[in-house]
């Protein structure tokens, strides 16, 4: 992967980080209910899950390519499809909300981890999203398991840096996520659907 690329990576990345999910929504939710160093166990806990499934993505890419390079194009393409539908779901998705609740004294560093884990692993829309993402930075000519290496680390540490500062402001971000629900949902909904526009199309 050529540093003009990873550069590429680096900012969907990080745009991808801070886009709501699952596991952004639990690192909110944790940070505001338990303090944010008892939420590090949760976000290690999803940086795992989320390597993990970068490691099926391109192990499924890897298969593919071996069988037909040409077929990268076409990933490609239905990839970039999928995001701008993703794109046009999260325009359409109701505010996203936190649910209020008193937090659990019993609360262990294990059971955050644990959370954080599975809300990554158990997301089958996330395999699907990093079988759509990826393919857009590989580069066919060059080894598998570099370029694994360098995007699933970049991935991960984003997503650590994203929900270690979701869980530090909890208090500050929950009201404005109530406000501005809807405009945060569209903006980046924008985002996804500017994405799978123009990935596909970009060398």
């Amino acid at each position: 992967m050529s540093i003009q690329t990873w550069t590429i990576y680096l900012i969907a990345a990080i745009g991808l980080s801070l886009t709501p999910g699952p596991n952004s929504l639990l690192a909110l939710t944790h940070g505001a209910l338990y303090g944010y160093r008892m939420t590090l166990y949760t976000v290690l806990g999803g940086a795992i899950g989320f390597v993990t499934l970068i490691g099926l993505s391109l192990l499924g890419i890897g298969a593919l390519l071996q069988a037909s390079p040409a077929a990268l194009t076409l990933l490609k393409w239905i990839g970039g499809g999928y995001l701008v539908w993703l794109g046009l779901q999260l325009w359409r998705a109701p505010v996203m909300t936190i649910l209020s609740r008193q937090a659990n004294a019993a609360g262990t560093g294990i059971s955050l981890f644990q959370q954080g884990l599975l809300a990554a692993v158990s997301n089958p829309k996330a395999l699907l999203f990093f079988g759509a993402f990826l393919p857009q930075f590989l580069d066919a000519g060059r080894g598998l398991l570099g370029q694994f290496l360098v995007m699933a680390a970049t991935f991960a540490l984003v997503e650590i840096l994203v929900e270690v500062l979701i869980a530090r402001l909890a208090h500050k971000v929950r009201p404005m996520l109530q406000r501005h629900g809807l405009r945060v949902n569209r903006m980046f909904a924008g985002m996804f659907m500017l994405m799978g526009i123009a990935l596909p199309i970009t060398r």
